[in-house]
């Protein structure tokens, strides 16, 4: 069951932006500041339906911005995912652990 929307914290934060500084969409300087998330049922890894302030939760997914792939802190392979939708606003930070177990840490990638 998803959480009621809230804004991302620090970490969320910071690897959708540099998730969108490695992609080919560019958003304005503030978009950030306007948007809500809502974690997945995923059993803990960390995916987020992105809700970008005053749209509609009944938008449609587009395609993948940008990915990155890293071990969590206990060595099993991690994939992160950024989807838009067919407006071009955010829609998805999809997170899959390979194995399926909670993420434990987003990579420091400043």
């Amino acid at each position: 069951m998803e959480q009621l929307s809230r804004r991302p914290t620090k970490e969320e934060r910071e690897i959708i932006e540099d998730l969108i500084k490695k992609s080919d969409v560019n958003f304005s300087e503030d978009y950030l500041n306007k948007i809500l998330v809502c974690s997945m049922s995923d059993g803990e890894m960390g995916s987020l339906r992105i809700y970008p302030k005053g749209k509609a939760n009944n938008y449609t997914f587009g395609r993948e911005i940008s990915s990155i792939q890293f071990r969590d802190q206990d060595d099993v392979d991690v994939i992160v995912s950024l989807y838009i939708d067919t407006s071009g606003d955010l829609f998805e930070l999809d997170v899959w652990k390979t194995d399926y177990s909670p993420l434990i840490q987003f990579p420091a990638l400043r």
